[in-house]
Order: structure tokens, then C-alpha cells, then sequence
């Protein structure tokens, strides 16, 4: 079945209650057990096992071509849960730019637990193979890359964190399962924040975990999602469902629209550099084709003038929202390392575009009239 279809119906069934085609939202948060004080339906608690959240669950495996699907209430607690299930002494290796709360989580919570990480250049292979430890257990991808859209190649990580003995997980929050399918390309689990593209409405707060079998790992991971808590509401689940089933006729909008963004930006005088796979001169344009199908939503480009221009440009653009996120059907804009703060690795003059469902020649008439306004580069 294809992702399209799957995305429309996995998880979804008439209610075999009433024969609604929407399911209902199962709010409880405690279930009956029958007299002798078993559980019929296999639900006790809603921390552990939720009707909806199930289906939410079985969604997020079958898009990903997984078996087992846990989700969680944000991207950070997926997250969290992977390195929580590691051991004290092990280590992880994780890429230099990537979405900087995972960085921030290694240096300042999982260091404490005893989780050693090194941060390197994920498109350089041989970086990464010299990273690789005899204590490494774990390769955290994320590709394409936050916020510098860098391309790494999954395959190619992938042996060499198996041939270490190593898991290796990728973050694949930007291209979604529509346009990059990582299981497949060998990954031992895929993470999504599924506020974002998933979701596709920026009305919800969410994260999962998809596994190519239920294996021990899976379980461990399963555990420390019910012992630590951090799931979603049955609400969340239900807009996430709901997001899901729209997801590939969106991703065919912001791929387009981001296409268009990214070749006006890429002619513009006032911009430096375009951060974006599709661009044929992009460095990572040759490994995106091979192993996505398009190329995402997502555009960075460096404004001439470093800081002071490109906050100029945010705060002249007219139809881009200033906020953080990403995903929703509206186009966003941020100057991503004044978001990061003063231990940012992001370019000053960087900004990170969102690019949403407008229409893409509105879009680009609003770059050009915050670019040409913007302050001249000293």
C-alpha cells in the first residue's frame, strides 16, 4: 500500500460502536476491569495505554514501515527516552549542527547521568568514523539538518555505526516519512517531533519513536515511556491522527513553495548563501537525491551584512510570522541564532525559513521587499 493511502487510513476504522468514520477521542483515564480483575480490553491506565493514543501509535508505524511506534508529548521527550535507555559509561556520537536542544540535552543532562557524546560533522564519513569509540552504543542522525539543512548519508552512517556495534537513530522531523524513509536505509529507529510537519497545524505538541521490530529495545524504551510519563493527551493523539491524513498533499505544497523560495533567494544580491538540498549547487544536493524524494519545506539563506541585516529582513517582513517552529500552513521566519543563544554554532546572519502553503509568488515578493528594505551590508 502506498504512503499516501497508508497515511489516510492507518490507525483509522469506523467506530465499531457507532459506525463513526471520525474515531472518538478517548479521554479516560482509567479503564474497568471485570470481576475476577482482568482487563478486557488490555487498557488499565492512561499513562501506560490509551485507546486513541494505540491508533495514533499503529499510524506512526505503518507510515514509517516500522513495527513498533511509541509516542510521547514532545520531540525532546522521544528524545530523552533514547538516552535515558542507554547506559552510564556509554557513548553517543551526534552531529555538530543539528537541532540544538539535543545538544544542549547530551552537554546538560546526560552528561550528569554519565553519557559521554562527541559531536561531529555528520558529512564528513570519516569524522564520523573517527568519532566512533569502543564505549559508542549509539549514531544520532538528523538529516536534513537543523538549521543549516546539511545532508547526511544514512546508508553510509549506518555501517559504519554497525560495524562499531553500534544503534544508529535518526531525527527525521524535516522530511518526514513522505520523502525519506530511514528504517529502510538500515537505521535501528526513527524520531519525529510530530509537532511539526505530522501535526501540520501548529495546534498540538508532540514526539514518537518507530522501531523495525519489538525487540528488547523497543521494550526498554516502552518502559521508560510509561514510567516517565511523558505521553500525549488523547486529545493530542487525536489531532495528530487527524494532521496525518493530510500529510502528503502538504508536503507536496511546502516542497513546491520551498523550491520556489529557494531559487529566488539563490539570484538574490543580498543573500550570501541558500541552504537548500534541492539546489543543484548545493553540497548536499547528490546524497538528498538518492535517498529522499523530494527535497522538504525548509530553507536557510545567509543575508549580506551578517546579524544586522538579517534582523533587519525579520522585522520587515510583512506575510512571514516571526516564531519558532515549523511545519504548520503558515510560513515562518526566524533569526535562528538569536533563538539559540550566545553558545549558537548558527552563521550571525542566518535565517531559517518555514515556508508554508501560501502562494509561492507571494512568498517570494515578501523576501524581496524585506531584502531590498533590509539595512546595506557596511
Amino acid at each position: 500500500m502506498r504512503i499516501e493511502t497508508l497515511a489516510v487510513h492507518a490507525g483509522h476504522a469506523p467506530d465499531p460502536a457507532t459506525g463513526a468514520v471520525t474515531p472518538p477521542i478517548n479521554l479516560s483515564t482509567t479503564f474497568a476491569r471485570d470481576a475476577d480483575g482482568s482487563l478486557p480490553h488490555g487498557f488499565i491506565y492512561a499513562r501506560s495505554d490509551n485507546p486513541t493514543r494505540r491508533e495514533l501509535e499503529r499510524a506512526l508505524a505503518a507510515l514509517e514501515g516500522g513495527d513498533t511506534a511509541l509516542a510521547f508529548a514532545s520531540g525532546m521527550a522521544a528524545t530523552a527516552a533514547v538516552f535515558q535507555s542507554m547506559l552510564p559509561g556509554e557513548h553517543v556520537v551526534a552531529p555538530q549542527d543539528a537541532y540544538y536542544g539535543t545538544a544542549r540535552l547530551l552537554r546538560e543532562v546526560m552528561a550528569g547521568w554519565g553519557l559521554a557524546s562527541t559531536l561531529v560533522d555528520m558529512t564528513d564519513l570519516h569524522a564520523v568514523a573517527a568519532a566512533i569509540t569502543p564505549r559508542t552504543r549509539l549514531v544520532w542522525i538528523e538529516t536534513p539538518s537543523n538549521p543549516s539543512l546539511a545532508v547526511t548519508d544514512i546508508a553510509r552512517v549506518v555501517a559504519i555505526a554497525h560495524a562499531a556495534g553500534a544503534r544508529c537513530v535518526c531525527d527525521n522531523t524535516w522530511a518526514t516519512p513522505l520523502l525519506q524513509r530511514p528504517l529502510a536505509l538500515g537505521c535501528d529507529l526513527v524520531m519525529h517531533s510530530t509537532t511539526k510537519y505530522l501535526g501540520g497545524h501548529s495546534d498540538l505538541t508532540g514526539g514518537a519513536l518507530v522501531s523495525p521490530g519489538d525487540d528488547a529495545w523497543a521494550a526498554r524504551l516502552r518502559t521508560l515511556q510509561a514510567l516517565g510519563g511523558a505521553v500525549p493527551s488523547a486529545f493530542d493523539c487525536w489531532l495528530l491522527m487527524r494532521g496525518i491524513r493530510s500529510l502528503s498533499w502538504r508536503m507536496r505544497g511546502h516542497c513546491e513553495n520551498a523550491a520556489a523560495v529557494a531559487a529566488f533567494l539563490a539570484g538574490h544580491d543580498r543573500v550570501e548563501t541558500v541552504h537548500y538540498p534541492g539546489l543543484a549547487s548545493d553540497p548536499g544536493h547528490a546524497v538528498a537525491a538518492g535517498q529522499m524524494t523530494a527535497f522538504g519545506g525548509m530553507v536557510s539563506a545567509q543575508v549580506r551584512g551578517g546579524a544586522e541585516a538579517a534582523l533587519d529582513v525579520v522585522r520587515r517582513v510583512r506575510l512571514f510570522t516571526r516564531a519558532t517552529s515549523l511545519g504548520g500552513t503558515e510560513s515562518l521566519i526566524e533569526h535562528r541564532a538569536s533563538v539559540e543563544g550566545p553558545e549558537s554554532r548558527t552563521p550571525p546572519g542566518l535565517l531559517r525559513l518555514a515556508v508554508g502553503l501560501e502562494h509561492a509568488d507571494d512568498l517570494v515578493e515578501d523576501l524581496d521587499q524585506a531584502l531590498r528594505g533590509a539595512a546595506t551590508p557596511r
